[in-house]
């Protein structure tokens, strides 16, 4: 039998945050855990927890890096965990615990006890005092004594914390990060004096954060900050990200000022080296434009650095392309600019790693190094290896398909790409199983049909004005986003569609958002809700009604779930255009004519 850590949620929040970074193994239960929304488009998903000892419960997050154990339904409801290493965070006054490290010890495991919301866990106030009466399958064991630090080596006395664990409510806090880029020393000069700065990404086993020194600290911290190394760091300010100058998944950076410490560590062998998420090349059509990316490609072609003005700051940039190609068989345009530009002399057709490239839509796809992008020749990683022995072997006497203007790229069955024009009816959609494999990966798939029906539940949801996360209405009749810590009076409502889509072969449920629910209805979520709100029954059925019998040519992803233990595949729109009767007429004479012959 399992017994829960007593009094475990009082322990916890009753300590200085600062001071438990992690804890001392306690055992709990997990009363809930549901994925939450994200807090970027690119973001990586995100686990929410209710944790109880059997007397209180209390909130937590899962760190992304154990995002598997929910998803492969390790971790579920009721699960009983130990959690070895965890961090703990204020939000909105209110302590928030960061599983790192957990060991899930039983997952058949009914509820235990009747804990209640530990209303003490609020900063600032003094602790509940936690019940005596434990459940039945609880025994007594010792309170969570509070932590030490849980790393040795710098100098500070403040506890190790992990990246994904800080926040701009720690006062006392270091981490243990890797430097994976440095920019170049940059100069400012405007009515309010001059200045220079600089800025590094900082990566440990958790996550990634952009750090930032402006003038004083750039001459401190510049020449030690070397790529590739790791140091310690602390007493530097945690605040909320500026997302124009960053593309890091993190919703917090750092600055440095006069009372930062850095100081090199030695020991690197718990940080990793670099973290990628690639994306392979033929699916680079299926991101949005200006969307950041990981891509691992061979460099087959090299062109002369050139010279261009700009138009905004009419001051004059190198740049050179690349051409690279990948094992799914696409060949990619890639821009340096520059001293990078300038320095680039690799020519003997290197395996390169790019983390951090932007999606363009100049020839239909092509990608762009940025400020915080980087690339590592010939980085000793799996993927690396595996790409170029595939290359050496076959790759580098086939052919490669490249991006045009459609912006357009097919999944078709064999894995290949197709012509975006080769269109599938619905009952073919079905036939293929497109979503359905064993990899887990979507397919995606082009159609005509018609909308015959959508389903009027639900239709809209109230999001925020600043970032479009969904927004609730607190006591006040307030709007609030939790991202962003904002309150509105009203919010703007955008669609999200459930529809029954309808050609000659058969009929297919589709999923869609925002740009579709504005063609398709023709006026923006805010004045649907509004004739939903007015009680106007009759011209909110009107406006569903109007909708229905419309037809597009989609473009749509086909993904696989699970629902009540049930697979199934959701097929979402990522584009959605009225039907080109004149060009829809020439492809099917087009047709024809190919039968013909």
């Amino acid at each position: 039998m399992i017994n829960l850590t007593q009094d475990a949620i009082a322990a916890i929040n009753s300590e200085n945050p600062a001071s438990l970074p992690a804890g001392s193994n306690p055992v709990v239960q997990v009363l809930q855990v549901k994925k939450a929304t994200a807090s970027q488009p690119n973001a990586p998903d995100r686990y929410r927890m209710v944790l109880s000892d059997g007397t209180y419960y209390m909130q937590a997050m899962l760190g992304t890096q154990l995002n598997h154990l929910p998803e492969q339904e390790v971790l579920i409801k009721n699960s009983i965990i130990r959690m070895t290493n965890y961090a703990v965070n204020v939000v909105q006054n209110r302590l928030l615990v960061i599983a790192l490290q957990v060991d899930v010890l039983e997952t058949s495991h009914d509820k235990i006890g009747s804990p209640q919301n530990y209303d003490g866990g609020k900063v600032g106030q003094p602790a509940a005092q936690p019940q005596q009466q434990q459940a039945p399958q609880q025994e007594a064991k010792p309170t969570i004594q509070p932590p030490t630090k849980t790393s040795s080596g710098p100098s500070s006395q403040a506890p190790v914390y992990p990246i994904e664990g800080l926040s701009p409510y720690q006062n006392k806090w270091t981490i243990k990060a890797r430097v994976t880029q440095k920019s170049e020393i940059r100069y400012w000069s405007n009515q309010r004096g001059e200045g220079k700065l600089f800025s590094v990404n900082l990566m440990d086993e958790t996550g990634e954060i952009r750090a930032t020194g402006f003038n004083e600290t750039v001459d401190e911290f510049y020449s030690m900050l070397e790529e590739g190394k790791v140091f310690f760091i602390t007493k530097a300010r945690v605040q909320i990200a500026k997302k124009q100058f960053s593309n890091l998944q993190n919703e917090y950076e750092i600055t440095f000022d006069k009372s930062t410490q850095i100081e090199p560590c030695f020991d690197a062998s718990d940080v990793p080296d670099v973290k990628y998420n690639f994306t392979e090349l033929q699916n680079l059509g299926n991101l949005e434009n200006n969307a950041i990316t990981d891509v691992l490609g061979v460099v087959t072609k090299v062109d002369d650095a050139s010279h261009i003005i700009s138009k905004s700051t009419q001051k004059p940039y190198t740049k050179r392309d690349l051409s690279i190609v990948d094992r799914s068989h696409q060949s990619v345009r890639l821009t340096l600019w520059g001293k990078l530009a300038e320095n680039f002399d690799q020519t003997n057709e290197p395996v390169i790693a790019f983390k951090g490239v932007k999606v363009g839509e100049f020839g239909g796809r092509s990608l762009s190094m940025v400020g915080a992008s980087t690339l590592f020749v010939n980085p000793d990683i799996p993927e690396a290896h595996s790409l170029r022995g595939w290359y050496d072997q076959q790759g580098k006497n086939e052919s490669f398909n490249t991006f045009n203007n459609s912006n357009t790229t097919v999944k078709s069955e064999n894995g290949g790409a197709v012509n975006p024009n080769e269109i599938k009816t619905l009952d073919q959609v079905k036939q293929s199983q497109l979503g359905l494999n064993d990899t887990g990966k979507p397919d995606y798939w082009s159609g005509k049909a018609t909308v015959t029906y959508i389903k009027k539940e639900n239709l809209t949801y109230p999001s925020c004005p600043n970032d479009m996360k969904k927004v609730t209405q607190d006591m006040s009749d307030k709007w609030r986003c939790e991202k962003c810590e904002s309150t509105y009076d009203e919010p703007q409502y955008r669609y999200i569609i459930t529809c029954n889509a309808t050609d000659h072969t058969g009929q297919l449920w589709l999923s869609g958002f925002n740009d579709f629910g504005e063609a398709l209805f023709k006026m923006p979520a805010n004045e649907l809700q509004n004739l939903a709100n007015s009680g106007d029954e009759a011209a909110f059925e009107a406006a569903v009604k109007n909708a229905l019998g419309t037809s597009y040519n989609f473009n749509c992803r086909a993904k696989q779930d699970t629902f009540n233990d049930n697979v199934r595949v959701r097929h979402q729109i990522n584009r959605a255009s009225p039907i080109d009767y004149r060009s829809e007429i020439g492809r099917l004479c087009d047709s024809i004519a190919k039968l013909e012959t």
